[in-house]
């Protein structure tokens, strides 16, 4: 007689939702890492890369602070380091990626993407249209206690 795993969801909480974004990222932070960037520096020069206009540096904050919660102060830390390895430049007020910045975006993009697709394959597409509703909801709500937060 062969015993077969009964195996039950967990429901969504902020417990699951964290343990996936950290396993994630982790993922991530470890293909950033072969390249001697953060989380938070990459971030912030794909925001650069990724901008219609050349964005000036409190652009830059805004976006970065939206994305990640992360203090002005850090980000502009974070700024100065990018700037210090040639990833952006300074281009009157405003700051350009370089074409390292640009390539390192790319390569790490690139070396990231089997590592995704692995982990998002073979997932149902209405499993992913429900949590995509859910994570949005979630987000929005977290956005505005944090806005109350501030005021």
């Amino acid at each position: 007689m062969t015993a077969t795993a009964s195996f039950t969801a967990p429901v969504a909480d902020p417990r699951v939702v964290a343990l996936a974004h950290y396993a994630a990222r982790g993922v991530l932070e470890r293909v950033l890492a072969r390249h001697g960037i953060t989380f938070q520096q990459q971030i912030a020069l794909r925001a650069a890369v990724t901008a219609d206009t050349p964005p000036t540096p409190d652009d830059l904050v805004v976006q970065v602070q939206g994305s990640l919660k992360a203090d002005p102060a850090d980000i502009r830390t974070t700024l100065d380091e990018l700037l210090a390895k040639h990833l952006l430049v300074a281009d009157g007020a405003h700051l350009r990626p370089t074409d390292a910045g640009r390539e390192l975006i790319s390569v790490a993009a690139a070396e990231a993407a089997p590592f995704t697709a692995r982990i998002w394959s073979g997932m149902d597409p209405a499993d992913l249209a429900a949590a995509g509703r859910v994570l949005t909801l979630v987000t929005e709500r977290a956005n505005a206690e944090l806005a109350a937060l501030s005021a």
